[in-house]
């Protein structure tokens, strides 16, 4: 990607970033876009970001959460993305974006998670989301194509829920917040530098030592280990997830949603005959940083056979492509952990997405951009995921993980 200088042109900013994906970048807009006038320095590892999360990401967005903060979440994410040019300042270069509303549909396989299903419709319809919960039956009139027997219950949204052009978001946060002022460096953080209750410095691999106002910790799977730099510990680790698009010999006829099978496997629309599933392997370890390394024997041993049975026309399918991408997994939780340290109070976090940050880029940089500049939140009040709950050990568990 344009735009990374090789060195930082100052030796003092007002905020640096650790992580110049879409946490970092929607971070460093929103700071431009709510009036920051200061130096905002971005330091990102990889300008290529060909292992990014944000690159590797199915990109899609969601309100069927657990959790009414995190459906509050997706639905300003939702609007952010579908007014992406006003929100802009109506820029003709920025695209007008859509969501491709085939919506997400669970399948619950016996009463437990029906009852988690029930449950959680509950706290999206009160959060006005458009959630519906169908009988066996009902899917299968929705969805001729798709086997039934074994299932209790699905609940399906269809309004403001499936695909999204994420890298197109992602493009034009970075974009505008370069021609913002905001100065974007290719180069690792190594070290910080912490005294009397602050991070007074960022150490760059270069060797250039860089102070810092306030610090940013968007760096995605390796948010812990950043964390560490300070002092800080958090749950986070890198675990792998694998992806697959595939082409039908017999396409569908009619869109299919992100359909998550009791199985944990899943698989959505693309077009024109095209498919994506994903899932893990039954045993998901922690994996290093860089691996990302195909698992080659899973779709024969695990994906493909629950897709072919739960939908029979994809007993004959094509492997079009396939990688492996990884989630900063939130082991307490799975939820993200934001706001400041209570004790380094000038290093704030934006770690533990757990899969669904790309959908919660747009609000998750403003409320931290609004911590920057106000010292508190003025639209969506994300204390709930405060750094508190981690050093207490107190799970706010987002039950709606995939």
């Amino acid at each position: 990607m344009q735009g990374f200088q090789t060195e930082p042109k100052h030796d003092s900013y007002d905020v640096v970033i650790i992580g110049g994906a879409i946490m970092g970048s929607s971070t460093a807009w929103w700071l431009r876009q709510l009036g920051f006038t200061g130096r905002v320095l971005v330091v990102e590892r990889d300008p290529s970001y060909e292992q990014a999360a944000t690159t590797l990401s199915f990109s899609c967005i969601r309100q069927q959460f657990s959790t009414e903060l995190n459906i509050r979440i997706s639905q300003f994410g939702a609007d952010f993305v579908q007014s992406l040019r006003q929100r802009m300042g109506g820029d003709d270069r920025v695209p007008e974006l859509k969501i491709q509303n085939f919506g997400y549909l669970y399948l619950a396989d016996g009463e437990d998670f029906a009852n988690v299903l029930r449950a959680n419709h509950a706290v999206q319809v009160a959060a006005g989301a458009g959630t519906r919960l169908l009988t066996a039956d009902e899917i299968k009139a929705e969805f001729p194509f798709m086997m039934v027997d074994d299932l209790v219950l699905g609940s399906l949204n269809t309004r403001d829920e499936g695909y999204f052009d994420g890298s197109t978001v992602f493009d034009w946060f970075h974009r505008k917040a370069r021609e913002a002022g905001v100065e974007y460096v290719a180069d690792e953080v190594v070290g910080l530098d912490v005294s009397g209750g602050q991070v007074t410095g960022v150490r760059l691999k270069s060797g250039r030592m860089v102070a810092c106002g306030t610090v940013v910790n968007a760096s995605g799977t390796r948010g812990a280990k950043v964390a560490a730099m300070a002092g800080i510990a958090i749950p986070i680790e890198p675990r792998k997830r694998f992806n697959w698009v595939i082409q039908a010999e017999t396409p569908l006829d009619r869109p299919l949603p992100l359909t998550i099978d009791p199985s944990g496997v899943f698989v959505r629309e693309v077009g024109g005959g095209s498919y994506m599933a994903g899932g893990h392997a039954d045993v998901d370890p922690a994996v290093d940083f860089d691996d990302f390394t195909m698992d080659y024997g899973l779709w024969m041993d695990k994906i493909w056979p629950y897709v072919a049975t739960r939908i029979p026309a994809f007993e004959a399918v094509k492997v079009i492509s396939e990688w492996a991408g990884q989630y900063d997994y939130n082991l307490l939780d799975q939820n993200a952990i934001t706001g400041p340290h209570p004790e380094i109070g000038n290093f704030l976090f934006l770690n533990g997405f757990s899969g669904h940050g790309l959908q919660q880029s747009p609000a998750m940089g403003r409320a931290t951009a609004e911590l920057i500049l106000h010292g508190g939140y003025r639209t969506l009040d994300m204390t709930e995921f405060h750094y508190g709950r981690i050093a207490e050990g107190r799970a706010l568990v987002e039950g709606a993980i995939i």
